[in-house]
């Protein structure tokens, strides 16, 4: 069975050069960047199993935290064609998600209404905080106007609040996910904006697990807008948490995810996440709709356009 893995990340190497140029203590600020095979993606294929493909999105790098709005825009650029050239150039790549400028809004519109006219890049990046303020705040609001009048699928990663003391990998971002969550919710981003399409990473974070809380605290308008977000199955297995995952979202907003090469020595988690979505309770028709369908009909850009 074919299994496209939407959430799997690479450090393009030129794009990394300028960004160590402009700050050399990044890999002190982000050890995880070090991984080796975000910087030589094509070294990876070994480790995959021969019917898994990767859509390859950028380690949260990002270039507005360090530059103004101009070299921002140009530095995603070199990132975005340098994604684009690594699909074109390896055959378990089949699609990239491409960078924005968060200090450059009119530049990220213009990536976003680019995509549906380019082969190689299928969706676009946005992290659960930008310049120090909520993905949903009012700012940022063209970006996810653009993606729903273009159909261009948004994928949601968490990054660290470095208002906070005490951030870490393994909670921290799953409570940033959950609350950027709820903020694009209690900004109406689903009412305003009909055809968003936002693929949040490791599985929605605490939403599931809380869904009786959310249900009960929040307006039922706003509690039914949670279920309107798609998530994957970054979690490192578990499939109990899986099984939960499907069931607050529905089986057709799951898709197969695993943040490779991180998370597992020696490239990710793939194995221990295709054996847990096995493992789960789940019909062998759902499985292949988490492993590839679910992702045709969200990323095909003939069925968006149609």
């Amino acid at each position: 069975m074919m299994k496209v893995d939407v959430f799997a990340h690479v450090l393009p190497p030129r794009f990394y050069q300028k960004m160590l140029s402009i700050e050399p203590a990044l890999p002190q600020k982000f050890p995880f960047i070090n991984h080796p095979l975000l910087t030589v993606p094509n070294q990876r294929n070994q480790y995959l199993p021969k019917d898994v493909y990767q859509i390859i999105s950028a380690v949260n790098v990002n270039p507005e935290d360090y530059v103004n709005s101009e070299a921002a825009a140009e530095i995603c650029q070199v990132g975005n064609q340098e994604i684009q050239s690594l699909v074109e150039n390896n055959d378990r790549f089949i699609g990239g998600i491409a960078m924005l400028p968060m200090n450059n809004i009119s530049a990220a519109v213009k990536i976003i209404e680019g995509i549906p006219h380019n082969p190689e890049l299928i969706g676009v990046q946005i992290f659960t905080r930008a310049l120090g303020q909520s993905i949903a705040d009012e700012q940022f609001q063209p970006i996810f106007a653009a993606a729903s009048e273009n159909k261009v699928p948004l994928l949601l990663h968490p990054v660290f609040d470095n208002r906070k003391p005490d951030n870490n990998i393994v909670f921290s971002w799953e409570y940033e996910i959950s609350q950027a969550m709820m903020q694009i919710v209690q900004a109406d981003a689903f009412v305003k904006f009909p055809n968003l399409k936002i693929i949040v990473h490791h599985a929605g974070g605490m939403i599931p697990f809380f869904a009786e809380r959310i249900n009960h605290i929040l307006p039922p308008e706003q509690s039914q807008d949670f279920q309107r977000f798609y998530v994957d199955t970054a979690l490192l297995g578990n499939p109990k948490a899986i099984e939960l995952a499907v069931s607050y979202f529905g089986v057709e907003h799951v898709l197969f995810g695993t943040d490779a090469p991180l998370g597992i020595a020696p490239a990710g988690a793939t194995a221990e996440i295709i054996k847990a979505i096995e493992t789960a309770g789940l019909t062998s028709g759902q499985q292949a709709m988490i492993f590839s369908d679910n992702f045709n009909r969200l990323f095909t850009k003939e069925k968006q356009n149609g």
